[in-house]
C-alpha cells in the first residue's frame, strides 16, 4: 500500500494521472466515483458508461462533479476528455476503444454483459479491474488465461472480501506459513431470502433489492469464495461449505478443523456466520519449522498446528483504486485464477418450480447458489448459477434441488455459454 501511494504521488507530481473509465453506476459505482474524485490524487475518473446515462451523470454529481459531457460517438468522447470534461455515455465500447482511458473498472455484477465487456477489453489490450464476482466465478479461469496470453492484466478488486482474502493469503505465504483455510465472515445466511424480504434493508442503504438478496441467500458468498479458491488452488470442504454459526472470534476456529483433512484437500475456502471480527476475513495456516512455531507462540498466535490470521474489515470501493495502480503500474493482479476451475457455483431451487418456468436473476425468487467442488459439479453436469438466468425448466424442480444442464433450455446466442464450452474444452 505504501508503494502504491508513492506511485500515485509521483504521477500527481508529474501531471500524468491514471485515467480510469468506470462501467456501471450503481451503489458501488457511486462510491468508487466519489473515492477517486475526492480522495485519490494521481488518478482521475475520465468516463462513466451506464445503460442509462442519467445514472452516470448522477454518479459524478454524487462525487461533486456537475460539469460532465454526455456523448455517443468516439470523437466526442475523446474530445471531452482532452478538454478536461468527464464523459458519460451509454456505450461502453467507447471506453474500451479509447486511448484516453488507461484502465477499466467493471462495477456491474451482470454475467452476460460483463462477458462482452471483458472479452472486448482483453482484445483491445486494456487493463480491467472487475468487481463482477459472478462473471469471474462462471468463466473467470478462461478469461484469465485469455488475458495472460494477450499480456493484459485482468484482476479482481482489493477491498471486496475476495481481494482482502488474497492479500492476506499472500502475506501468510510470504512469512513461510502454509494456508489451509481462506475464510469469509458473514452476519446473515438464509437461502430463502428474496427481494421482498430484503426490500426494507435495500431501501435503507440505497441498494438494489436483488443484490442485497444475493448477499443474504448465500449466492454472493459462494461466488466470492469460488473465485478465491480458483486463485489460491483450494476447494470446498463440502457442497455449500461448512458455514458454521460461530459467535466467538475466528481465532477459536483453529480447534474446529481437522488439519490432516485440510492437508489432504489441499486447502479449503469456507465461511462462518456471526463471528468476530465481522465483516472481515481470516486465514488459518500451519508452519513446518519448529523454530518458527516457537516464535509464533511467543507472538501470541498459539501453539498450533493451526495459526489464525485475519483482517477485521473489508472496505470495498475505498480500496479499488489500489487495484488500478497495481494493474497499470505494476502488472500485479490482486486476484486472478491461476489455472482451471477448482470450485463451481451450482444452481439450487429456492422454492418448488414448475416445468416451463423461466428462471429469474441472481438474488431473485427462484434460485440460490452453492459452492461445489468443480470435478464433482462437472461429473454430475450441474448447472452453474452464472448461466441459470433466463433458462426455461424442462421439468418441475423441488425446493433445494440442485439443477443440471439437462433440466433446462438455455437461451439462444449467449456469449457466456460459448465461453463455458471453451473453458471446459481448455481445462477438461
Amino acid at each position: 500500500m505504501i508503494l502504491l501511494d508513492t506511485a500515485l504521488a509521483g504521477r500527481q507530481a508529474e501531471g500524468r494521472p491514471i485515467r480510469v473509465g468506470m462501467v456501471g453506476a450503481g451503489f458501488q459505482g457511486k462510491g468508487f466515483a466519489n473515492q477517486v474524485v475526492n480522495s485519490v490524487p494521481g488518478m482521475t475518473l475520465v468516463a462513466v458508461a451506464n445503460r442509462t446515462v442519467e445514472r452516470g451523470v448522477a454518479a459524478y454529481a454524487y462525487a461533486g462533479v456537475e460539469d460532465v459531457e454526455v456523448v455517443s460517438a468516439a470523437d466526442a468522447f475523446d474530445r471531452a476528455i482532452a478538454h478536461g470534461r468527464p464523459a458519460v455515455t451509454d456505450d461502453w465500447s467507447l471506453l474500451v476503444g479509447s486511448d484516453a482511458v488507461d484502465c477499466l473498472v467493471d462495477v456491474t455484477g451482470a454475467v452476460e454483459f460483463g462477458a462482452h465487456l471483458t472479452v472486448a477489453a482483453i482484445e483491445a489490450g486494456k487493463p480491467l479491474v472487475t468487481m463482477n464476482a459472478e462473471l469471474d466465478g462462471t468463466v473467470g479461469p478462461l478469461l484469465a488465461e485469455r488475458a495472460r496470453r494477450a499480456g493484459v492484466v485482468l484482476t479482481g478488486a482489493d477491498g471486496d472480501q475476495p481481494g482482502v482474502e488474497m492479500n492476506l493469503l499472500r502475506f501468510v505465504r510470504g512469512i513461510g506459513a502454509t494456508p489451509l483455510v481462506a475464510g469469509n465472515i458473514k452476519g446473515l445466511q438464509d437461502p430463502y431470502r428474496n427481494p421482498t424480504t430484503q426490500k426494507g434493508f435495500a431501501e435503507r442503504w440505497g441498494q438494489d433489492p436483488a443484490m442485497v438478496t444475493s448477499f443474504a441467500d448465500g449466492t454472493k458468498i459462494s461466488f466470492e469464495q469460488a473465485i478465491v479458491a480458483n486463485a489460491a488452488g483450494f476447494t470446498v470442504p463440502r457442497r455449500g461449505m461448512n458455514g458454521w454459526d460461530h459467535a466467538g472470534h475466528v481465532d477459536e476456529l483453529v480447534s474446529r478443523y481437522d488439519v490432516d483433512e485440510l492437508v489432504a484437500l489441499g486447502g479449503v475456502v469456507d465461511y462462518v456466520v456471526g463471528s468476530k471480527p465481522g465483516p472481515g476475513v481470516f486465514v488459518l495456516a500451519t508452519h513446518d519449522d519448529p523454530k518458527q512455531q516457537h516464535y509464533l507462540n511467543l507472538y501470541k498466535l498459539g501453539e498450533g498446528p493451526l495459526y489464525s490470521f485475519y483482517t477485521p474489515y473489508h472496505l470495498c470501493h475505498f480500496e479499488v483504486p489500489n487495484t488500478v495502480v497495481r494493474a497499470v503500474d505494476f502488472a500485479d493482479p490482486a486476484l486472478a485464477p491461476t489455472g482451471g476451475p477448482r470450485v463451481e457455483v451450482v444452481t439450487t431451487a429456492k422454492r418448488d418450480l414448475p416445468a416451463g418456468h423461466v428462471l429469474d436473476g441472481l438474488g431473485g425468487y427462484d434460485t440460490y447458489g452453492q459452492a461445489e467442488d468443480y470435478p464433482r459439479a462437472r461429473a454430475a453436469d450441474l448447472l452453474p448459477q452464472g448461466v441459470a438466468v433466463d433458462c426455461r425448466l424442462r421439468r418441475a424442480v423441488a425446493k433445494d434441488e440442485v439443477l443440471t444442464y439437462a433440466d433446462v433450455e438455455l437461451p439462444a446466442g449467449r456469449l457466456v455459454d460459448r465461453l463455458r464450452e471453451e473453458q471446459t474444452a481448455l481445462f477438461g
